[in-house]
C-alpha cells in the first residue's frame, strides 16, 4: 500500500520553489492566490481569531472543547504541527485526511500558475481556507502563526471575536524588540466594530492593545482575576496557568454569542480539553521505557514566559507525596532566549541534560545550550543525542523527567513514543 503521508510531504515540498526571495511579511501574495481560488477566506463559518505569545494552543483547545460540548461542529487551524502536517487543519472535529489535504494543496499550486511567489506557510493557510470553506461547521478557531497584522490568517475581514493570549518577548527579529512593538503587531488582527477579549496583560501590552482598539474602532475586554477564580477544577490541561487560559476561552465564546454555549458546556469542555506537548504526561511507550517507566512529562514551551509557567507546574508536582527529583532533558532552536528560559524556571539545584533536535540545523548545539543553562545556575551535561541525554538523566538519579524547550523536539518525542496527536 502506498503511504499517503508521502503524498502530503511531496505536495508540500513543491511549494519550496515558490518561496519569495525577500521573505517580507505582507498579505498581498496570499490575497492574489485566494482571489484566484474564489476567495474561500470570505466563505467561512463564524471565526474566533487567536493571537498572543503564549497559551494560544491551550486556549484554542479549551475553546474547541467547550464549543463541542455545546454540540457545535468546530474547525480549527493551528501551527506548528508536532508529528503530521494534518494536525494544522481540523475539520468539524477531525484532522483533515491525507487525500483531501493533497487535493487542496494541488489546487493552491494550480492557482499560482507556475510564476507567483508564496511562502510555505501562506500556501498551507490557503489550503486550509479551501477546506474550511467547503466543509460545513458552526465555528472556525483560527490561530495566528506569527505576530498578527501580516500573518497569513489575517486576510479575514471580520471575526466573531478576536482573542489575545499573554503577550511577551518572542520573534523579535520579525515583530520588534519591545513589548509595545510586539503587542501592536499582534493587535493588527482587530477588526472595526468586532469584539475582542484578552488575557490579563502587563502594562505595556495592555496599553498597546487598547490604543490599537481605539484606533480601529474595536472594543476589547480583559479577563479579570474574578473571572479566573470562577474556573473550577478539574481541568483537562495541567498547571495553574491553565485556569487563566480556560477563563479566556470561556469569555471568547460568550463574547462571540454562539448558540448553545451554556455554563454547563463551558464546565464540561474545561474538564475534557486536551492539547499535546503542553505539560503532557507521556503514556507507556519507547520513550518512557528509556526512563525505566518513571513519570515523563513533555512541554514545548520555549521562552521565559512559558518557563515561568513550567516552574509553577513543577512546584505543584513537588508537593506530591512522596516528592520526586525532577531533571530536564532539553533542546531549543538557536533563535530563542535559552538563558532567559532556564533563569525563569527558578529551580534551585536544577539539572539539565541537553541534546540536539534530530534533523534540525537551526537548534542550539548541546554544548551551547548547556552553557546557557549553566549561566542560570543549573547543573548541566551536554549529549549528542536525545537517547543519550535520557540515559544520563536516569543514571544521575532522576525520579521524574521533563522534556522541554521546543515544539520541534516535542514532535520528535511523540513520534518516538508512538503517541501521535489525534
Amino acid at each position: 500500500m502506498i503511504d499517503t503521508q508521502l503524498a502530503v510531504d511531496a505536495a508540500l515540498k513543491r511549494f519550496e520553489k515558490y518561496n519569495p526571495t525577500d521573505r517580507a511579511l505582507e498579505l498581498g501574495r496570499l490575497l492574489v492566490v485566494l482571489e484566484t481560488l474564489g476567495n474561500p477566506h470570505l466563505k467561512l463559518p463564524p471565526v474566533i481569531h487567536v493571537a498572543g505569545t503564549n497559551g494560544k494552543g491551550s486556549t484554542v483547545a479549551f475553546i474547541r472543547a467547550m464549543a463541542e460540548a455545546a454540540g457545535l461542529k468546530v474547525h480549527a487551524s493551528t501551527s506548528p504541527h508536532l508529528v503530521r502536517f494534518n494536525e494544522r487543519i481540523r475539520l468539524a472535529g477531525e484532522l483533515i485526511s491525507d487525500a483531501y489535504l493533497v487535493d487542496c494543496l494541488e489546487r493552491v499550486e494550480t492557482a499560482l500558475q507556475g510564476h507567483r511567489e508564496i511562502t510555505h506557510f501562506e500556501a498551507a493557510q490557503a489550503a486550509a481556507f479551501l477546506a474550511f470553506s467547503e466543509t460545513p461547521a458552526d465555528l472556525l478557531i483560527l490561530e495566528v502563526g506569527l505576530g498578527g497584522r501580516y500573518d497569513a490568517s489575517n486576510v479575514i475581514t471580520e471575526a466573531a471575536c478576536s482573542v489575545f493570549c499573554p503577550i511577551d518577548l518572542d520573534h523579535q527579529a520579525f515583530l520588534g524588540d519591545t513589548i509595545t512593538e510586539i503587542a501592536t503587531d499582534k493587535a493588527g488582527i482587530l477588526k472595526p466594530g468586532c469584539p475582542a477579549v484578552s488575557a490579563p496583560q502587563g502594562a505595556e501590552a495592555k496599553a498597546a492593545l487598547e490604543a490599537e482598539a481605539a484606533r480601529v474602532g474595536a472594543r476589547i475586554d480583559f479577563v479579570t482575576e474574578a473571572e479566573i477564580a470562577q474556573v473550577f477544577p478539574p481541568l483537562g490541561l495541567s498547571g495553574r496557568h491553565q485556569f487563566a487560559n480556560a477563563a479566556l476561552a470561556a469569555k471568547a465564546l460568550k463574547t462571540a454569542s454562539l448558540q448553545g454555549v451554556t455554563d454547563k458546556a463551558i464546565l464540561s469542555g474545561s474538564a475534557t480539553a486536551a492539547w499535546p506537548a503542553r505539560m503532557q504526561r507521556l503514556s507507556e511507550g519507547p520513550v518512557t521505557a528509556m526512563a525505566n517507566h518513571m513519570p515523563v512529562w513533555l512541554d514545548g514551551g520555549h521562552n521565559p514566559h512559558a518557563a515561568r509557567a513550567l516552574g509553577e507546574v513543577l512546584n505543584e508536582l513537588d508537593r506530591e507525596e512522596p516528592p520526586k527529583t525532577t531533571m530536564l532533558v532539553s533542546a531549543m532552536l538557536s533563535n530563542k532566549d535559552a538563558a532567559g528560559f532556564f533563569a525563569a524556571l527558578k529551580r534551585p539545584g536544577l539539572k539539565v541534560f541537553t541534546c540536539p533536535i534530530a534533523g534540525n540545523d537551526n537548534s542550539f548545539t548541546p554544548d551551547a545550550l548547556a552553557e546557557a543553562a549553566r549561566k542560570s545556575g543549573a547543573g548541566t551535561e551536554a549529549h549528542q543525542s536525545f537517547e543519550a541525554a535520557m540515559a544520563a538523566a536516569v543514571a544521575a538519579g532522576a525520579e521524574r523527567i521533563l522534556i522541554c524547550g521546543s515544539l520541534y523536539l516535542a514532535g520528535k518525542v511523540l513520534a518516538l513514543n508512538e503517541e501521535l496527536p489525534r
